[in-house]
């Protein structure tokens, strides 16, 4: 019983570790911005305090939150450590950097779905249109999908059957994670719509068609992006 119980207090942490990430993502919480204390987030989180502690400790192993001795839990980063392989999150401009990296996959995964379209197996196949139906519904539904969303773009890099390929897949995936984080879940149609286009070219074995309908999915992020830089600064949680 004590095994089960204690099994059941670390997935509640888990949970609750996940809940708060999410809360600074949305909020959205700046760098250097002061996370409310451990019985506020209590009292939003409905749980105890010491499942608080334990929930902001793991996210202070991953480099999101530092506690300042007398002052209080802080924003250090907004991409865990395991998301971020390149260590590219401690660039001060985060625009600049979305941007470089909107460049990096317009340069990579057009090509990447491309070969995935010559490649995929059917069970590829399934999987990349189940995650492509997932994460629309986490669109639809207006919640979190950036795990989602990155295992999709994940999935098709693995479809492409390149083992170099495979190993771009950590730039990939922080490529993914950076755009949704300044840009604040936007583009959620585009997204959807260009999701499935590239889904449905890859099933049909139509390698230009999954070019070109990735080369149509970079194209609005990066011109989000550029949009955004035209702004001032406080308009981009808007």
């Amino acid at each position: 019983m004590k095994e089960l119980s204690n099994i059941k207090s670390k997935l509640l942490v888990e949970e609750i570790e996940e809940q708060i990430y999410q809360y600074i993502l949305d909020k959205p919480f700046e760098i250097g911005a002061k996370l409310p204390n451990e019985f506020e987030l209590g009292e939003r989180f409905g749980v105890g305090r010491s499942t608080i502690r334990e929930a902001v400790k793991l996210l202070i192993s991953k480099g999101i939150l530092e506690v300042r001795r007398g002052s209080g839990t802080y924003v250090v980063n907004t991409m865990p450590a395991d998301l971020d392989p390149l260590r590219l999150q401690g660039r001060a401009d985060k625009m600049k950097l979305a941007l470089d990296l909107a460049d990096a996959r317009i340069m990579l995964e057009p090509g990447i779905a491309e070969m995935a379209a010559r490649n995929a197996t059917m069970e590829d196949i399934e999987k990349l249109k189940s995650l492509c139906d997932l994460t629309e519904r986490r669109l639809r539904e207006g919640g979190d999908y950036i795990k989602e969303d990155i295992a999709f773009h994940t999935c098709i890099a693995q479809c492409s059957k390149n083992v170099v390929v495979e190993q771009l897949i950590p730039i990939i995936d922080t490529a993914v994670l950076m755009f949704v984080n300044v840009t604040h879940k936007r583009l959620k149609e585009e997204t959807v719509a260009t999701h499935r286009a590239v889904t449905e070219a890859i099933a049909e074995g139509d390698p230009i068609g999954a070019k070109s309908a990735m080369m149509m999915h970079m194209t609005y992020n990066r011109n989000l992006i550029k949009s955004l830089m035209k702004k001032p600064s406080d308009e981009f949680g808007k």
